[in-house]
């Protein structure tokens, strides 16, 4: 096989690291195949020469088609907000590809894991390293970089770094700010994968890659600071446990309280590089802290929205959503013996005479107040008892996109410090579905956060009965019965 003539296969090209990945492998010449569940959401984001299938990670036949003819594959697939939790998911998508990947004849797999060592690593970075050593055994050459924190607008990390440091004039910081960790350019993280994915043949290696500045997270913050000409006060004590800072992040940066978790009971760890492989055998010389961070913000300066869409891409209400401020997310799931179509069946049917499965009483009271404002209420109901269609109204929401049987999401139009959505998120699950509840808030400005906080312990009474409810709903319908129309 000619080197122009070389198949490379792409997953997670609809992620942080995969977006940037693909143009730099689009550029190499060769041709460039992206596996994901919804070939629409990478359309007007591949080359004319890229080829889009419709794959399941999880599922060995779509893998082993997307992995036909195959000479590179990329595993950036990660499993962080999976409901069945990260790491038993992680574990089974990387078995299922491992295996493939040898039956096909794949030459190469090139991952992206996590820094770390020790016998004291977060789960987090236990399972990176895990998927690394399940690629591995496959016996097909593994390629497996270990990275640092990735800053770069739109990397996990460093959203949250930088909200932390531009809405906390005063920042009272718990041990885990003093862990040392080895930063590094999300252009430099691609221009590694690039570089492993040109290797010569040989055994699986694994390289670890950092930029050249040992800091801690403190120091990341205070660089943030310096660069934004914010003065910042950073108060360290010797208490404040990861999940205790976990909530408190949820609070404040704009990120899933889950994933959040995950990441502060990582920040323990610390994040360093101990061989310099990487940098003499792959060619790669990547920049400082300080120019790091200066070409993201720059980046943002240059498109505003950028750093919004990115987290949208990532949050429930995605990347074709309109701007936000600051994200409050309240997401959980059920999973129901059902297929999807029957699953979004009572889904479709929420609202009007259907109510809202529970406390239609608290509805209605705040529909009333809602109405003592000025606001809609509660009194438009429906257009039809079953369809729906972008547009529609549905009591004091509004339908701001129905994709069935997988998704609904609704935007509301009650007076609000801010702007709020409902969604609904039915996948496949084998036999069954996972049915995802997301409420979803962008606050203005301190009155919108007083506000979320107050209806909080509501919101966790209801919202976790009214999706109980919805799963019953499903699971009581006579499996032979069609979906409505």
């Amino acid at each position: 096989m000619g080197d122009s003539d070389r198949l490379i296969l792409l997953t997670g090209a609809t992620g942080y690291v995969g977006g940037r990945l693909l143009p730099k492998l689009e550029a190499t010449g060769h041709r460039i195949r992206c596996v994901t569940r919804r070939p629409a959401s990478l359309t007007g984001r591949v080359g004319s020469g890229t080829e889009v299938v419709a794959g399941d990670l999880r599922n060995h036949d779509d893998v082993a088609r997307a992995l036909a003819g195959v000479d590179t594959a990329y595993f950036l697939a990660h499993s962080m907000g999976a409901p069945e939790g990260f790491a038993a998911a992680d574990r089974a998508v990387a078995g299922v590809f491992a295996a493939a990947a040898r039956e096909a004849g794949v030459r190469r797999v090139v991952y992206l894991g996590g820094l770390g060592s020790g016998d004291d690593l977060s789960s987090h970075l236990e399972s990176r390293q895990e998927v690394g050593r399940i690629l591995a055994a496959s016996g097909v050459q593994t390629i497996e970089l270990r990275s640092s924190i990735i800053i770069g607008s739109g990397s996990l990390s460093y959203d949250m770094i930088r909200s932390l440091v531009t809405r906390l004039p005063v920042m009272i910081t718990p041990r885990w700010v003093r862990t040392m960790t080895q930063p590094i350019a999300i252009d430099d993280v691609v221009a590694y994968l690039v570089a492993a994915g040109q290797l010569a043949d040989g055994e699986s290696r694994i390289y670890e890659i950092g930029g050249p500045d040992r800091v801690s997270y403190g120091d990341l913050m205070r660089e943030f600071a310096g660069l934004l000409r914010l003065r910042r006060v950073i108060i360290p004590v010797p208490v404040l446990s990861p999940m205790i800072s976990s909530l408190w992040l949820g609070l404040i940066t704009p990120l899933y309280a889950r994933v959040g978790r995950h990441l502060i009971e990582g920040v323990r760890n610390e994040t360093v590089v101990h061989d310099d492989r990487a940098v003499r055998e792959l060619g790669v010389r990547p920049r400082g802290v300080r120019e790091a961070i200066s070409v993201a913000l720059a980046e943002e300066e240059r498109s505003p929205t950028r750093w919004q869409d990115a987290i949208r891409s990532r949050s429930p209400l995605g990347a074709g959503a309109r701007p936000l401020r600051k994200q409050i997310v309240d997401s959980r799931w059920v999973r129901v013996e059902a297929s999807p179509a029957a699953a979004f069946e009572p889904i479709r049917r929420i609202g009007g005479r259907t109510g809202w499965y529970y406390g239609d009483g608290l509805w209605r009271i705040r529909g009333l107040l809602d109405l003592s404002v000025g606001g809609v209420g509660m009194r438009r109901g429906r257009r039809d008892p079953v369809e729906l269609a972008p547009g529609d109204t549905v009591d004091f929401w509004r339908v701001e996109a129905i994709e069935p049987p997988h998704l609904l999401r609704l935007v509301a139009e009650m007076r609000l410090p801010g702007q709020a959505w409902l969604q609904f998120r039915v996948e496949g699950d084998g036999a069954g579905s996972i049915i995802r509840q997301t409420a979803f808030f962008d606050p203005a400005g301190l009155p919108g956060r007083l506000y979320w906080w107050v209806l909080a312990p509501f919101h966790q009474l209801m919202f976790p009965r009214m999706l109980g409810r919805i799963a019953a709903a499903v699971v009581e319908r006579d499996p032979g019965e069609p979906a409505s129309p």
